[in-house]
């Protein structure tokens, strides 16, 4: 696909977001199933099937995936994606490319052995391995653009508004 054909497949729905604002709000949705005999919820999704458990970490047997390694793996593949569009958009060959996501996590948080340790990623680390020949300019604009339009990564920066409800049967 080029700058061209990505521009005429996204017209109509920018024109359509621009006329009518509320067409642009999707709500996308998740739901897991928990196991009945193991620590595990099953999450589907869209393409698969993925049974997440507890990490190693937490007294796992890695058997299960992490929740931890899958919310990186929806950074990378959304940052990658959106690098892709970007990229496309600005007429930036890409000949390859890698996208990483690494994030340190401290098990005492949620181990509750340390009351002070944050639950959660205290930082995580974005990195792009490109080979192209556009010059460092154009790079820039490009991670620039990436970071901006990046659904998670701009999720996890700036954190939305979360609400937890219980619903029993």
């Amino acid at each position: 696909m080029n700058a061209e054909d990505l521009r005429a497949m996204q017209a109509p729905l920018k024109s359509r977001y621009k006329e009518t604002p509320d067409a642009a709000v999707i709500t996308l949705k998740a739901e897991g199933d928990l196991d009945s005999q193991e620590i595990a919820c099953s999450v589907e999704t869209g393409k698969a099937l993925v049974k997440a458990g507890l990490h190693p970490a937490t007294g796992g047997d890695g058997s299960f995936a992490c929740s931890g390694d899958m919310l990186l793996q929806a950074l990378a593949a959304c940052a990658g994606v959106t690098l892709r569009a970007v990229a496309t958009a600005l007429g930036i060959e890409l000949k390859s490319g890698k996208v990483r996501c690494e994030g340190d996590l401290d098990f005492r948080g949620t181990l509750g052995v340390d009351k002070t340790a944050p639950v959660g990623f205290r930082e995580i680390r974005l990195a792009f391995d490109i080979a192209t020949d556009a010059d460092k300019d154009a790079v820039a604009k490009l991670i620039q653009l990436t970071e901006r339009y990046c659904v998670v990564f701009q999720t996890i920066k700036v954190s939305p508004a979360v609400s937890v409800q219980v619903n029993r049967s």
